[in-house]
Order: C-alpha cells, then structure tokens, then sequence
C-alpha cells in the first residue's frame, strides 16, 4: 500500500507518523471494522508520538550529554554510595527545573556523579526541557577561544538560555582571573532563570578555594548554592564493581 495516494500525501506534508500509521492499519484485516473517527484518532495519535521523539532526539542531540544513555528507570538504588532514593526521585520528576532551582552532586571520583547528572538530564529533555552539558574545564577552554573569535555573545546567550545548564567536574584546579569573571556572569544571569547542576569532586565548602578571590567566590556561590538541591555521596569507585561482569548494574558505566 506503499502507492497509496492518501499515504503519498501524508509524506509530501511531512505527517510521517501518520502515514506509517496509515501503511499498517491498511494491511490489518482488522481495521476494515474501525469508523472513520477510530481511523483518524489513531493516525494523529501516531503523529503526536512521532513528533514527540523527533523533539526529544532533537534536544538530546543539542545537550550532548556525556552519557547519552543513562536514564534515571536504570539508577542502581542498591549501590554503596549513600544515594538518597527519596530525594533523587523527587529530583527525576522535574519539578526543581520548573523551579529554576540548583542542585550539585559530589561526592569521590567513580560512585556516578555523572551518570546521575547525564540520567537527570535525559529526564529533562524527555520533559521537553532545553539541556547543556559541559565538563568545566573544557568549558573555560571554549570560553576563552569565543573570547578571542568573538563567538563569546552567541555562546554565553546559549549557556544562560538554557532550562537545565550541567557543569561536570568542578574543580580541582583554582580558577584564572578570566574564568572567575566568565563564571559569575553565567552564574548571575541564570539566577532565577534556569537550573544549573554541578558536580564535583570536593565538597561544597572547598568550592571557595577553588574560586580563589573571595570577592567573586562570594558571590558565585550565594547564587549558586542558595536555592540548590545537594545530593552528596559517599563510597567505593564504582568501577570496581563494572569490572566483575556478575555483579554489573546499568549505571556502573561512568566515570566520575
């Protein structure tokens, strides 16, 4: 039924579900006993999914996220890293997003910071939420080459624009004058206007150090740190445990 002309017109409209819908439901004995209105309830139907994924593809596609596939059905509860399950189910259902809340994750290298940060982040963008990721330091590498190209204005709108902005892997390194400066102008503008997940290595209270000028690291984190979420965790590299393929989980395939 591929020459079908109602099928040729679906595609020359670009209503691919509905025309796939359409190929199937000719070719199923059954729907000869369907009306009209069953008909056209499942073509548009079959439409509004395929819409659907194409945007979520779309956004998954423009985040970029580190782990592309992680998800937060296949978060390992059982893990020995202190997992709040209460608080990171409350945290997948989206709402500090709509908030335009913060959350930072930290916790030693290997128990899945950003795998958890990458599975939040799908969830966003299945939510229909626009999501960034960046590795910090390879944020400020970018940053610095926009500086000099003049590329800096179309990235940074880009970066505050954004609902969900994840920065993984803040610190060790003290930041440069210039990084200071390019942080607290990411950091001011989304203020109350998107949500910025952060994780690290370090505990909250060394990010100070890290900013390496009172003044700014001030500033930086009372925005940064005043409405957000935090979700620390503790243990044993979960690498370990990828490495005995008996006891593999879903979320065991990350790095830090």
């Amino acid at each position: 039924m591929l020459d079908h002309p109602t099928h040729d017109l679906l595609r020359q409209l670009k209503l691919d579900g509905m025309a796939d819908a359409f190929t199937e439901l000719q070719s199923q004995d059954s729907a000869a006993d369907m009306g009209h209105a069953e008909w056209l309830g499942l073509l548009i139907d079959r439409e509004v999914a395929n819409r659907t994924t194409k945007r979520f593809q779309s956004r998954l596609r423009a985040a970029k996220l580190r782990h592309g596939g992680a998800c937060v059905e296949d978060v390992d509860f059982r893990a020995a890293r202190r997992l709040d399950k209460a608080l990171f189910q409350q945290l997948a259902a989206g709402r500090w997003i709509k908030e335009k809340r913060n959350l930072l994750i930290t916790g030693p290298c290997g128990v899945g910071k950003t795998w958890l940060a990458c599975a939040l982040g799908q969830r966003a963008c299945r939510d229909n939420a626009t999501v960034i990721y960046k590795r910090l330091p390879r944020l400020f590498s970018e940053l610095q080459l926009a500086h000099d190209d003049g590329r800096f204005p179309r990235m940074f709108r880009q970066l505050v624009k954004a609902d969900l902005l994840i920065l993984d892997d803040w610190g060790p390194e003290r930041m440069t004058a210039p990084q200071r400066r390019d942080m607290m102008e990411i950091i001011e503008d989304r203020y109350g206007s998107g949500a910025t997940l952060v994780t690290s290595q370090l505990p909250v209270d060394a990010w100070h150090n890290i900013i390496d000028e009172p003044t700014f690291a001030d500033a930086i984190l009372d925005r940064l740190i005043h409405n957000a979420h935090r979700l620390p965790l503790d243990g044993p590299s979960m690498r370990k445990t990828r490495d005995a393929p008996a006891t593999k989980t879903v979320d065991e395939q990350t790095d830090t």
